[in-house]
């Protein structure tokens, strides 16, 4: 593992990033920086875009910039900013799930896991973690179909932990489903039922990174930072103190991510290994457009498990189509946990646009979040044309999006779940 010190800039506190490959060296590599200032690629980036080309694990790790930082011009901290001034707070002491602003919170996390690790850093400093520390932790093997991406967010004080998993960009997910993933392998996962099976692609991309996370997860519980790791056991490194250890954690992930977040809190809670060590520090799941992972033995199976029935929860927004595969056509699958769906009342909000009431254009006021009863169930099969040529008619005609027969993956994209999610009085997540 190659440890290599890089600056950002002037404005900004000094970053670490590690990279893990067979390719890349021991040796520490100085920045390198022309006489503009502007940084010119170092032998470690090659080594790195070798490694997303090929394939391989590796790490990175980022450190939030300060409220200084953040806000160089007026007051450190202003009545909107951070969004949650307690946010540390509320994640150790919440008493039940969901809870508004945690799931506007994760909501934020797995939209911007999309993104690199600096990027989730200061989103999250400005959500209200100051001064947090994470760690990027990502596998990608092309021919299997594995491009698994995890984050794991550590508060300043070490007590609050977030595992948010990227998903897959929303086209490119569908388009696999709709190709090579129409009839998708099967895994057994006995954890649950000796007969139940889970989707092959998910529980592979979860493995990837899994060992890297729970090593992770442990720095985290003996009061380690989690930017650095220990290499194969070795005594007498300084991993970098934080003041508490791991109590609370929380798993979250949009689409394919929220999958993979969703498997991993089976993983802890139904593996002796991990229940016994996380079992009563994970406190909830939250996940959003997720698609179904396993067959009805397994959600079943997790079903009966108080824990995974309720405090799993799975957020859809309206039309999402996502929460529909895979379809039916693919074999049986079936949800666990607790569904949130975003009803939007498109007729009524058509009525108020053409008499041009001001509650149209309302954000966050077209629809409202109800707890189903019924869950997303499978779409009959995937076909490009019947879903894009009801979504194109219901972009052209409002009123068809009422009809039971439209999905959309307009609805899909993260930004949709962060608006209706964000509470009454909060702008947005950057805290203006």
């Amino acid at each position: 593992m190659a440890n290599v010190d890089t600056a950002r800039n002037t404005r900004q506190a000094e970053k670490s990033v590690t990279s893990t490959t067979e390719q890349a060296g021991a040796a520490k590599v100085p920045a390198a920086t022309g006489a503009t200032g502007e940084f010119r690629p170092l032998e470690w980036e090659m080594r790195l875009r070798d490694t997303l080309e090929i394939g391989g694990l590796w790490t990175r790790d980022a450190k939030a910039p300060s409220y200084e930082e953040l806000r160089p011009y007026g007051p450190r901290e202003t009545s909107g900013f951070p969004v949650y001034k307690d946010l540390e707070q509320r994640l150790l002491n919440a008493a039940e799930h969901p809870d508004p602003e945690i799931a506007h919170v994760m909501a934020t996390c797995s939209a911007y896991a999309y993104s690199e690790p600096e990027t989730v850093s200061m989103i999250m400093a400005r959500m209200g973690l100051e001064d947090n520390q994470v760690r990027m932790i990502q596998a990608s093997v092309d021919a299997m179909m594995i491009r698994s991406t995890a984050f794991l967010i550590q508060s300043k004080s070490g007590k609050v932990g977030i595992l948010c998993y990227r998903g897959a960009e929303p086209l490119e997910f569908v388009h696999r489903l709709a190709g090579t993933d129409r009839e998708p392998e099967r895994i057994a996962y006995r954890a649950c039922h000796p007969s139940a099976t889970v989707h092959a692609g998910f529980y592979r991309n979860v493995r990837a990174t899994r060992y890297e996370v729970m090593n992770a997860l442990r720095h985290a519980s003996d009061r380690h930072s989690v930017r650095t790791s220990l290499p194969n056991g070795s005594p007498g490194l300084d991993l970098g103190r934080v003041d508490g250890r791991l109590e609370a954690l929380y798993i979250t992930g949009h689409g394919h991510g929220g999958a993979m977040a969703a498997l991993m809190g089976v993983m802890i809670r139904r593996e002796r290994k991990y229940r016994e060590v996380f079992g009563d520090r994970l406190r909830a799941v939250y996940t959003f457009g997720q698609p179904m992972i396993g067959d009805h033995r397994f959600a079943e199976a997790c079903d009966r498990d108080e824990f995974l029935r309720e405090h799993v929860i799975r957020y859809v927004y309206d039309r999402d189509v996502v929460p529909h595969l895979p379809p039916a056509a693919s074999g049986p699958f079936r949800h666990f946990g607790r569904e949130y769906r975003y009803e939007i009342p498109h007729l009524r909000n058509l009525v108020a646009g053409v008499l041009r009431r001001p509650e149209a254009h309302l954000p966050g006021r077209a629809g409202i979040w109800r707890i189903v009863e019924h869950r997303s169930g499978q779409l009959p099969h995937l076909l490009g044309v019947p879903i894009s040529a009801p979504e194109f008619v219901a972009r052209v005609i409002p009123v068809a999006r009422s009809l039971p027969a439209v999905h959309s993956i307009d609805d899909h994209l993260p930004h949709r779940y962060i608006s209706a999610l964000t509470p009454p009085g909060v702008q947005n997540e950057f805290g203006d």
